[in-house]
């Protein structure tokens, strides 16, 4: 079974290749060598040997090819004679060959051997064989009379044998036990691909943009056999949906090679749900034991089945879709109603799931339902809400709009939607349920659309709704705690932690009046932790929270668990700064949260406060294994929304721009009505990246357009905004194309006011982090008004070493040094010393976090104030002059010099905005106006300008 195409790379092989070429080169006492290769149609035996044989022809081997074909005995020596008439030797019998007897047979094995030894010509010969399993007598007996060392010559022999054939009397058995005796010859079990090879091979066909379930999905029905997966991957890049004729031929062809018992074992093993075990297959198949397990080892000497102690599999999935469009629909609602009954029979009691599915393929959806829906509550009681859900779906599938059931079915796969992360979904089937006359009251349909809404990521619609919902007449006072609760965890979320406080101290009077739930009293008590942790009294709120963590775990439930830990985790990592504990919280929470089945809701956004953390301690590097875990759920709505912030963080750290782009376009998608918690720093961001890019006209858009959002009590967040739009003002001063919007700049300065005013009403742990953006927004001010300060930014160093963050205290080490070396007149050896001892400790962490654009501009600076980043030596070989000496590139800003340096290099436009982290385009703006300055014409021109400077 060969591959048609050739654009399928050798992979997962390598080291395959090495050891078979060691093995054929390790000659034994005769001079001769052999390693045979036995594995199962489409396995790469074929690929394989052409690989091997070019190597060995490549380091001098003289190679012969062949391949057996399947003929019987009617052509002796086929292969071999075949190889020597490749190779341009005469191969025609002589007199001496054409006896049958014991002396002829000599005589041709004789005659052989020589042409063998003259082909050689005293070079090692490697005879390349082919689908040896079809080796005729003659053939057979050649291998054993050469590898013997009767042929007198350095022979090494590479044959590929079909698995499948090795059964029974097959005569090749003996001869490869007779050749194992031999040292210089090895029998290789060519094993499929693992996982890893088998996405590489797809990625290398169908390309790399290929969806992981794609590619899951063809390791699950190819079973890691090239052949098969370089097919199903030529469908996935052609958008064909159905298999190929190329696979469905072979599949058939082989399976109506079974004997009639092992045919019928393979298409009842494919008709199952795997694994199936050997006394459910024996109800399924009537036939004698003896018959039956007859049957089974043919199926497996075939390979069609694998047999384990859990039951039988078939070897590749796409068996089963071969085969299902092959039987009759009747003979196939036949065999799955054997399945059915035979499951109800059984004495351990009935498996609801297959049950469930032998009989809808059965086509008796009556008899289905029960066991659909006890199959849903049995994934419920395990925390599967995938499988849940899946199954309420398919339970209202198999019911009319009139059923009595329907009410409940819809209600329950409502929230099982919910559970597992489709929250459009719950979504929709709660709209199908208000509709319904028997359908819940009014206040719970708002109650559960408020949920649904918040967790889809579209918060504001959600307060809209928990409003109404307390607003409803009829509304119980147990429905009234619980949606006051639920609005104190939202509030929490959108920012407003005063609003968050008084919702959660009438929820919790509501449930102590109306004895309401232990999941209201647990997200209250969290709400209200987090507002006093935040606003008043830290230790305080850490308690409240802590022991709503105590009560959500003594009651187990899900939602609970998840609440408490999302809580405490945001809060310590976020306001209060105890980041190291907080990570740790949070990932304690994820590990208990998967296994409670929340592994796309809960442990999602666990993980992504997790990397937060870990990414403002510095450790950038386990931030984003971290995400990678995490986004391997594919989580929705708000829970995606939170992981893909955490990973732009570090996509623009890592200076990764259309990574980063692609994020945020994202959750500006999911972001239908989101609030401050989420809006803000997405358009911090964006302002952040557009720095980076020297498009500072843009940071100043997304940072006003934040300005809007300021009804959010965290002042943490408004300090991040802030600074980053008082730096995009500084950074436009500095480059000089776009000038200082005063309008901006007293908007932020507005901000800050009220930071400053808030931050003396705050708790003293939140004090601190906001009196640290503080310091850098008075700094990025001194940049604004041109008198750049180095002691304000080694204030704002200082302030972020005490908060054990390093990014934000490395970038004002920079901005100190910078300052520092452009206060030359009144610049001493001590403050420039100080100044180098800032920059190469911003430049360490930096390179630590791999901040790549970060250290560019380090390296920049250094440049221009001719400072080494590392070694002894304090400074190095000037390539741009300060602008300040008067020599003629005095009139080029910062960044122009920049530039001007690379083009001096030679490097293109491209090239340059690849190492500055600038677009292209903005690169061309840059040369465009350093031509215009230094009034030259051509690159050529420009660089002489510089160099003569230089």
């Amino acid at each position: 079974m060969a591959s048609e195409g050739d654009d399928a790379p050798l992979v997962g092989r390598s080291g395959t290749l090495t050891a078979v070429r060691t093995d054929l080169l390790a000659a034994g006492p005769g001079g001769t060598a052999a390693v045979f290769v036995t594995g199962e149609s489409g396995v790469g035996k074929s690929r394989l040997l052409r690989e091997t044989a070019e190597a060995l022809r490549s380091a001098g081997a003289a190679v012969l090819s062949g391949t057996c074909l399947d003929i019987g005995d009617a052509s002796p020596l086929h292969p071999v004679l075949q190889a020597l008439r490749r190779a341009g030797v005469h191969t025609e019998p002589g007199p001496a060959d054409s006896g049958t007897g014991q002396d002829g047979a000599g005589a041709l094995l004789e005659r052989v051997s020589r042409e063998l030894r003259s082909l050689a010509q005293g070079r090692r010969l490697l005879l390349v064989l082919d689908d040896l399993q079809w080796a005729d007598r003659s053939t057979r007996q050649l291998l054993l009379y050469l590898l013997a060392g009767l042929g007198e010559l350095n022979l090494s022999v590479l044959a590929a044998v079909r698995a499948e054939s090795l059964h029974g009397s097959h005569p090749l058995r003996r001869v490869l036990a007779e050749l194992r005796r031999l040292r210089s010859v090895r029998v290789l079990d060519l094993a499929p691909l693992d996982r890893d090879a088998t996405d590489e091979l797809v990625a290398a066909i169908a390309g790399a943009d290929v969806a992981p379930e794609d590619a899951d999905r063809v390791y699950k029905r190819s079973g890691g056999n090239p052949f098969v997966v370089e097919e199903l991957a030529r469908d996935l890049r052609d958008g064909r949906v159905e298999l190929s004729d190329t696979l469905r031929e072979i599949f058939l062809s082989r399976v109506d090679e079974l004997p009639p018992h092992a045919h019928e074992v393979v298409h009842a093993v494919a008709a199952g749900v795997e694994p199936v075990e050997h006394a459910l297959l024996a109800r399924v198949l009537p036939l004698p034991e003896t018959e039956l397990i007859e049957a089974i080892r043919a199926a497996v000497a075939h390979r069609f089945v694998t047999s384990a102690a859990d039951g039988y599999r078939l070897r590749h999935r796409v068996v089963a879709e071969v085969l299902e469009h092959e039987v009759l629909p009747a003979e196939s609602a036949a065999r799955h109603r054997r399945y059915a009954e035979a499951i109800e029979a059984s004495p351990c009691g009935p498996d609801h799931a297959r049950l469930a599915h032998h009989w809808r393929q059965a086509g008796e959806p009556v008899r289905a339902l029960p066991s659909v829906i006890a199959a849903a509550r049995d994934a419920e009681q395990l925390y599967g809400y995938v499988e849940s859900h899946r199954y309420w779906t398919l339970a209202l599938e198999l019911t009319g709009d009139d059923d009595a059931q329907r009410t409940e079915l819809l209600s329950r796969a409502a929230e099982a939607a919910h559970r597992c992360g489709e929250h459009q979904r719950a979504l929709t089937r709660i709209e199908e349920l208000a509709a319904r006359p028997d359908g819940p009251g009014k206040c719970e349909i708002h109650l559960r659309r408020a949920r649904y809404l918040a967790a889809a990521g579209r918060s504001a619609t959600a307060e809209i709704e928990y409003e109404r919902a307390l607003a409803v007449g009829e509304c119980t006072p147990a429905e009234q705690a619980s949606a006051a609760a639920h609005l104190a965890e939202l509030l929490v979320h959108l920012g407003r932690y005063a609003d968050a406080g008084v919702r959660a101290r009438d929820a919790l009077e509501l449930s102590e009046a109306s004895d309401g739930s232990t999941a209201d009293l647990v997200r209250a008590s969290a709400a209200l932790g987090f507002s006093l942790a935040f606003r008043e009294d830290p230790d305080a709120g850490l308690a409240v929270i802590r022991q709503a963590v105590e009560i959500a775990e003594r009651s187990g439930h899900p939602d609970d668990v998840g609440c408490a830990y999302l809580h405490l985790a945001e809060l310590l990592t976020g306001p209060l700064n105890s980041v190291e504990e907080g990570v740790l919280v949070a990932r304690r929470g994820a590990e208990k949260l998967a296994a409670m089945g929340l592994g796309r809701s809960y442990q999602t956004r666990l993980l992504a406060i997790a990397a937060n953390g870990l990414f403002r301690v510095g450790d950038w590097a386990e931030a984003e294994r971290v995400l990678d875990t995490a986004m391997r759920h594919r989580p929705s709505g708000a829970d995606a929304v939170e992981l893909l912030l955490s990973r732009c963080r570090l996509w623009v750290g890592f200076g990764d721009v259309e990574q980063a782009n692609r994020d945020l376009d994202a959750v500006a998608t999911i972001l239908a009505g989101g609030g401050a918690r989420h809006v803000l720093p997405m358009l911090t961001l964006r302002a952040g990246l557009a720095m980076w890019q020297g498009r500072h006209a843009e940071a100043r858009t997304a940072v006003q357009r934040g300005l809007t959002e300021t009804r959010s009590d965290d002042l943490v967040l408004l300090g991040v905004l802030a600074w980053h739009g008082l730096r995009a003002e500084a950074e436009a001063q500095a480059g000089g194309e776009v000038p200082v919007d005063p309008a901006a700049v007293r908007r932020l300065q507005t901000v800050v006011e009220r930071m400053a005013k808030g931050a003396g009403n705050a708790a003293p742990a939140v004090r601190a982090v906001v009196d640290g953006y503080l310091d850098l927004c008075a700094a990025e001010q001194s940049r604004i008004d041109e008198r750049n300060d180095p002691e304000l930014w080694a204030r704002a160093a200082a302030s972020w070493d005490r908060r054990k963050q390093p990014y934000p205290a490395a970038y004002s080490r920079l901005r100190q040094a910078e300052a520092s070396f452009a206060r030359r007149p009144s610049r001493s050896a001590r403050s420039r010393a100080a100044a180098t001892t800032a920059l190469r400790e911003a430049y360490a962490t930096a390179r630590a976090m791999g901040a790549k654009p970060f250290a560019a501009e380090i390296t920049a600076v250094a440049t221009r104030a001719r400072v080494a980043l590392t070694g002894d030596e304090d400074t190095v070989p000037l390539r741009a002059p300060d602008r300040d000496t008067g020599d003629e590139l005095g009139v080029l800003t910062d960044r122009e010099r920049e530039v001007l340096v690379l083009v001096a290099e030679g490097l293109t436009n491209r090239e340059i905005g690849q190492a500055l982290f600038i677009s292209e385009r903005t690169v061309g703006v840059h040369v465009g106006h350093i031509f215009d300055k230094l009034q030259v014409r051509t690159r050529v021109q420009a660089s002489r300008v510089f160099l003569r400077a230089a």
